[in-house]
């Protein structure tokens, strides 16, 4: 059974985000044993079926199918060390003694923190989590989606939401910076609490 510090759920914007900023880490001596995986799960993301004309930096036709591939291949450039499992669906997670088994259709694997950022769709079903399913405040209620109740993106101890699924609008941009949000607030309590912050400059 693989052990990880952090175990992604979910391959679309706030999943990717999550993890690039966590691979970006690795240099950082608070960072640098950490083992992150993410389960890149993209079936059911909403960018499969979206062209981002309103995102900064993006080129006008791009489309959310291209970003969802572009990025695990940004991921493996860039981040190898985080590790991408593929072709599984998350089906029950339990949290007990300060680590969280997450069971999938193929395997089981255990994590210090989880980050879920999976679709806010009304089929959701993870078993251990279904008690914090709640409806979704900032989408019209004719579509039913739902959310994770949180507070400041953590829902309890170990275990965040990223993305639409922790209550926000669904627009890429706040998808993607709320899944940084969380990556950034996992490496300040890895940093001792201090708040922290990873950027490249040009030397």
């Amino acid at each position: 059974m693989k052990s990880f510090d952090v175990l992604i759920i979910g391959g679309g914007a706030a999943g990717l985000s999550c993890a690039l900023i966590l691979g970006s880490a690795y240099n950082k001596p608070f960072a640098s044993d950490k083992l992150v995986g993410i389960i890149s799960h993209q079936k059911n993301s909403a960018l499969q079926t979206a062209e981002l004309n309103n995102v900064l930096g993006f080129k006008k036709g791009t489309k959310g199918s291209e970003i969802l591939t572009e990025g695990l291949q940004q991921l493996t450039d860039l981040y190898p060390q985080i590790i991408q499992i593929e072709k599984e669906k998350v089906i029950e997670i339990v949290n007990e003694n300060d680590l969280i088994t997450v069971i999938t259709n193929k395997n089981t694997y255990t994590a210090k923190i989880i980050v879920v950022a999976t679709t806010p769709s009304n089929l959701f079903d993870i078993k251990g989590l279904l008690q914090y399913v709640k409806p979704h405040p900032a989408i019209p209620a004719v579509k039913e989606k739902i959310m994770l109740q949180n507070s400041n993106h953590l829902v309890t101890k170990g275990i965040y939401v990223a993305g639409v699924l922790a209550g926000f609008r669904s627009q890429y941009a706040i998808a993607a910076g709320s899944g940084t949000q969380v990556a950034t607030d996992i490496l300040t309590e890895w940093n001792g609490g201090n708040h922290t912050m990873i950027h490249d400059v040009i030397e």
